[in-house]
């Protein structure tokens, strides 16, 4: 059986990703290999079937605690008093709401960080009650990224319960503001000038097993926000109309948009939401729109702003020349999210070891690019990657997002035999 383990590793040692060749190094297939066959890690691996049961107890209780956008703190009390309570050396709560939990490591010269994300994308007095189908758990949240969040709890379980010893410092983190306008302020309040120090950074979020995201997709995010006097739609008719310089603004920016994205490094860009206005009959004196950009290139993201700015401004002021009276339009554009791109070499040892991990467990390596935690370290080009949270799921984002314990358990026997490669486990 091991012989079969080793030639199916071996075949999957070499891939295409799509843009480029890579190579997993022999010098860490050999590492991992050996990494996997000691005892520790071996007992280890057996304590994370034998979980299960908890593993899905825990992930069914914090989805259970709502999570909305700047409201993580009930989720992050609970995940505190969990990390707690399985012999961490110490455990904390940040000035930006992240739970940290420290376990230290033999020398502790340098600090490997396990993360999953606190926040969801749904709104507070979201029912986030887990229905369960035959197998398959229901709520929203149930995946993205609740289910990261329970495997490191098994992860750090395993750990202590198993006395495994490592080389270098671990420290998990249960991060907030991963999901939309949170614009990844926990990870970013983390690789602060003056916070703690991180030399590699492994993120659990989204995907089945054999995703090893290393590059990160960059955004900008906007508030486009028209200002005028308002009033009635008749009596005041002749008003500058906030709503029509929004609509023009749209339709400008779209039309540079996208030729522009036509050709060259993929680009998107979408406007996700409109508001303003009282009523039907009532000039309204403000509109707003927020619009997400995206691009694998940086000075795109840079150009697409220069064309919302163009595309706005002009639409301002033909709007302001139609008025017949009263004052004119104002507007701001605010920039409300960047998450930096990047991307990282596949021969960085972290990477390596990743891929190397990946294949195994019997997975072909498939190199990402996403918007995740990793963004902040990767573009700081400190060695970064996110790896999938397993099982089958689908829906994220979605009332009706589900998950599938589907082997669940190797996913999180991967982060382990990851986190133990990078950290050196001490026999």
């Amino acid at each position: 059986m091991r012989a079969l383990i080793l030639s199916m590793f071996l075949s999957l040692c070499c891939s295409l990703d799509g843009q480029g060749d890579y190579i997993i190094e022999e010098q860490f297939r050999n590492e991992v290999v050996q990494t996997a066959s000691l005892s520790q890690i071996q007992k280890g691996f057996e304590k994370i079937v034998s979980l299960e049961e908890q593993t899905i107890e825990d992930h069914i209780f914090l989805t259970e605690i709502e999570a909305p956008p700047f409201r993580e703190e009930k989720r992050a009390m609970a995940f505190r008093e969990m990390m707690a309570g399985l012999g961490m050396d110490t455990v904390w709560i940040d000035q930006e709401g992240s739970v940290l939990a420290l376990k230290r490591g033999t020398m502790g010269s340098r600090t490997i960080c396990l993360d999953a994300h606190l926040d969801t994308v749904f709104p507070a007095g979201t029912d986030v009650k887990v229905k369960v189908v035959n197998d398959t758990l229901f709520a929203p949240g149930i995946g993205d990224d609740t289910r990261g969040l329970a495997m490191m709890l098994t992860v750090a379980r395993t750990i202590t319960d198993l006395n495994i010893k490592t080389r270098d410092d671990i420290l998990f983190t249960a991060t907030v503001g991963e999901e939309g306008l949170g614009d990844l302020r926990g990870v970013k309040h983390l690789f602060r000038t003056d916070g703690p120090r991180i030399d590699s950074w492994i993120a659990i979020d989204g995907g089945e097993i054999g995703r090893v995201n290393i590059k990160g997709l960059g955004s900008y995010r906007y508030r486009v926000h028209f200002k005028g006097p308002g009033g009635h739609s008749w009596g005041a008719f002749g008003l500058a109309n906030p709503h029509h310089a929004l609509g023009d603004a749209i339709n400008r920016f779209v039309e540079l948009a996208d030729d522009y994205t036509k050709s060259g490094p993929r680009t998107s860009y979408n406007v996700g939401v409109i508001g303003g206005g009282t009523s039907v009959n009532s000039i309204p004196f403000e509109s707003i729109m927020e619009i997400d950009i995206r691009s694998v290139d940086p000075n795109r993201l840079d150009t697409m702003a220069q064309m919302l700015d163009k595309a706005v401004i002009t639409a301002l002021q033909n709007q302001n020349k139609r008025k017949r009276l009263g004052k004119d339009l104002s507007v701001d554009i605010i920039q409300i999210g960047n998450r930096p791109s990047g991307e990282l070499s596949t021969e960085l040892p972290l990477i390596q070891r990743a891929l190397a991990a990946t294949a195994y467990f019997g997975k072909r390596p498939r190199i990402t690019r996403g918007s995740t935690n990793s963004n902040i370290p990767i573009s700081l080009g400190i060695p970064a990657v996110t790896i999938g949270r397993g099982g089958v799921g689908a829906n994220a984002h979605s009332l009706d997002e589900w998950w599938l314990n589907k082997e669940g358990y190797k996913s999180i026997q991967l982060a382990f035999l990851l986190l133990m490669a990078e950290a050196g486990v001490i026999e």
